[in-house]
């Protein structure tokens, strides 16, 4: 093995969890300000945010993408593809309107903005890395190239790596949004092993999905794959993954690279 190639989100830097809490600190704002019943907020704001993101004029772009609901409360979308160009303008329409919507289902009267501004402020300062995530790069590095593979929106996710201070254990980053496609098609896989100058055949992938990390992985002929399986966000599929490790210290001895 030559090559190491990581997904992002709930793999090196925790996502899932961190957009709960930045939510739950904007239901407490919501209590705050409006008097709101923070559990129902909580509740009303999962099931309205998918109704309306069903709406989405760009939905397609989004899948193909990998970009969330959960990112459209907080990401600029810089960048002027057709995509990002719609997103950028709905996004806006759509923070305001979900929180109007759930403050709404409370017969309380809709919010100036505060409540997005506060959900995006909070996603951002909470921003923390996946347990030994650090450590794991720096044992690898230099025994490996190193790469990062994410899916996202190019300035929401070059931002996230920056936050983090990973970014100079990385060889070469490769975010779909940059490329029009992402996982699991091999194409995207393709792209940042060129960039490595790697081969599949000598190559790893790390990460906590299966439908999109393994997937894809396997279908751009990848030698080996290491699933991540987060506790409490295990999502699964139709695909075996040859290692599965619960912790990201596991992964040093399951490659034994020499030079360690």
């Amino acid at each position: 093995m030559e090559a190491i190639l990581f997904d992002l989100d709930d793999t090196l830097i925790v996502d899932e969890e961190i957009s709960k809490s930045a939510m739950e600190a904007t239901a407490g704002l919501a209590a705050k300000l409006h008097g709101a019943d923070s559990g129902r907020f909580l509740t009303d704001t999962r099931r309205i945010s998918q109704t309306i993101w069903r709406g989405n004029p760009v939905l397609d772009y989004c899948t193909d993408i990998g970009i969330t609901a959960e990112e459209c409360l907080w990401g600029n979308f810089d960048g002027q593809s057709s995509g990002l160009v719609a997103l950028r303008s709905w996004s806006m329409d759509f923070r305001i309107a979900l929180f109007d919507a759930v403050l709404r289902e409370q017969e309380l009267p809709g919010d100036d903005g505060s409540l997005a501004a506060q959900f995006a402020k909070s996603r951002r300062s909470l921003q923390r890395l996946m347990p030994d995530a650090r450590e794991t790069l720096s044992r690898l590095k230099g025994c490996f190239k190193i790469g990062l593979l994410t899916n996202g929106a190019p300035d929401l996710q070059r931002e996230k790596v920056d936050a983090s201070g990973l970014a100079p254990f990385f060889d070469a980053i490769a975010v779909s949004g940059e490329h029009g496609t992402g996982k699991p098609r091999p194409e995207i896989f393709h792209i940042l092993l060129d960039s490595l100058g790697a081969a599949a055949d000598a190559a790893v992938m790390v990460g906590n999905s299966l439908a999109r990390d393994i997937v894809g992985a396997q279908k751009a002929g990848i030698a080996r794959t290491v699933w991540l399986k987060v506790p409490g966000s295990e999502e699964y599929a139709d695909v075996t993954p040859d290692h599965t490790i619960t912790g990201l210290h596991e992964l040093v001895p399951l490659l034994q690279p020499t030079k360690l």
